[in-house]
């Protein structure tokens, strides 16, 4: 039975944590290195650290940054931005992430998917897709940071991206990114029935019932939030007792 996880986001900007909504109005927060600490003491199963500017700005991840969050999390570590090739991903390997996420280089060159999976093993390569509702039960994957149109339609872009070796893949809800309204549940199970991999939500948490949600009417394996645990507006711990005295508790890691 696979094991829903709790994965607390941190987006960062300038080296440090910042939020949005929408992908638009980024807003400076705090020091990542004091939010990760307070997760992990708070019982996150793994935690995400997204460098949101680094392929827009067209520079190399913050590795030493990487390398002193990773010393401080015993957890499952997840890192994104800035990669653009297998040396980018054995870089930040090598800095203490555990699993390596690749969004727009897999976009520009789908064969990087493939070939990082044969070269680290799939279960340390997740593919993120930043993916924005274009119709009824339609969606396109977007490049750069959410701004850039692909023309991909999402659904076969996930089948793609499993066909290709990823262990895993995350999809940002655009249209629900800081809304806190709940996640795309339509999306989530779309892609979640279209391949056989972990799917993790991202985009939309507002309260604990969306995190429940995302495991049972999503068909998610994972749920990824920031917003709601940087304002303290869910404790992580509380979480977890809800979901634990809900149906979903034999699924939750506790």
């Amino acid at each position: 039975m696979t094991v829903n996880r709790i994965l607390p986001c941190l987006d960062i900007d300038n080296r440090k944590v910042v939020k949005g909504k929408n992908f638009l109005g980024v807003k400076e927060i705090a020091d990542p290195l004091s939010l990760a600490k307070k997760y992990v003491a708070n019982g996150a199963d793994e935690l995400v650290f997204y460098d949101i500017s680094a392929t827009v700005q067209n520079r190399g991840m913050f590795l030493d940054l990487i390398a002193e969050i990773a010393a401080e999390v015993p957890i499952p570590f997840i890192v994104g931005g800035g990669i653009r090739a297998v040396t980018d991903i054995e870089a930040a390997l090598n800095a203490g992430a555990d699993k390596v996420s690749i969004n727009s280089a897999a976009l520009k060159n789908p064969e990087l998917i493939k070939e990082a999976a044969a070269r680290f093993g799939s279960e340390q390569i997740i593919l993120s897709m930043d993916v924005r509702r274009t119709g009824e039960g339609m969606w396109h994957v977007f490049a750069q940071a959410g701004m850039k149109e692909s023309g991909l339609d999402a659904i076969e872009w996930a089948k793609e991206g499993a066909r290709l070796g990823a262990g895993e893949i995350v999809v940002n809800s655009i249209d629900e990114d800081g809304v806190k309204e709940g996640y795309d549940l339509q999306l989530t199970k779309a892609i979640a029935e279209a391949v056989d991999i972990p799917v993790i939500a991202s985009g939309g948490a507002g309260k604990m019932e969306h995190f429940q949600e995302a495991f049972t009417e999503g068909k998610a394996a994972g749920a990824l939030a920031a917003s709601v645990f940087h304002f303290n507006e869910i404790n992580l711990n509380d979480l977890k007792t809800f979901l634990v005295n809900d149906s979903v508790a034999d699924k939750v890691d506790v």
